[in-house]
């Protein structure tokens, strides 16, 4: 009697699933998986709410992720034209960089400590050097930025050139922001241009 039984839910949920995808089932959960892994620029902006505002970025910008990445929310955009790469991390309560530390003397030590607690297995930093101090604008504010060289391990390109900036909402909550690409073509203009939007 019981393998009847089980025959019989088989045979109906057999009959359920066909009939759902005859009425559509399957283009409807298609529509749902693609929206989810190549979301609309709407659906995109909405998911990086939770990191700034992200609706005044040019067109000459596209934001590739917002999600959860390596135990932070994070927002990553790049420049279409150039390649250029721009990050901005919550790190909420686990804050990885201060803008004390960024205007410090010994800022490159404090640099190599954020990157080992972003441990990433699949790249590594060595030869990072701070080049020059400065300050751009975002969130509203002008907060400071500190420009670096580096070499990149285990990556198909070698040596990276950008910036690295922290910056506070509204709210008071840090934001790392960091903009980077191959060394001899990163845009000081291009970080400028797209970090300034961000509120």
């Amino acid at each position: 009697m019981g393998c009847l039984k089980n025959f019989l839910r088989a045979i109906i949920i057999t009959l359920a699933v066909v009939g759902f995808m005859a009425i559509g089932g399957k283009d409807l959960i298609g529509g749902y998986i693609n929206n989810y892994f190549n979301p609309t620029k709407d659906e995109m902006l909405e998911r990086a709410k939770k990191v700034g505002d992200f609706s005044h970025i040019n067109d000459e910008f596209e934001i590739e992720k917002a999600a959860g990445i390596l135990g932070y929310n994070a927002v990553v955009a790049e420049h279409k034209a150039s390649g250029q790469k721009m990050f901005v991390v919550d790190s909420g309560d686990k804050q990885i960089l201060t803008e004390d530390d960024l205007k410090s003397d010994n800022v490159e030590e404090k640099l190599y400590k954020a990157v080992s607690k972003i441990k990433y297995q699949a790249i590594s930093i060595d030869d990072l050097k701070v080049t020059k101090k400065g300050t751009m604008h975002s969130y509203g504010k002008e907060v400071p930025y500190v420009k670096f060289e580096a070499r990149v391990k285990k990556l198909p390109i070698g040596d990276v050139g950008g910036i690295v900036s922290v910056a506070q909402t509204k709210d008071g909550n840090p934001r790392l922001l960091i903009s980077a690409n191959e060394k001899n073509k990163y845009s000081q203009l291009i970080s400028d241009e797209f970090f300034k939007k961000i509120k």
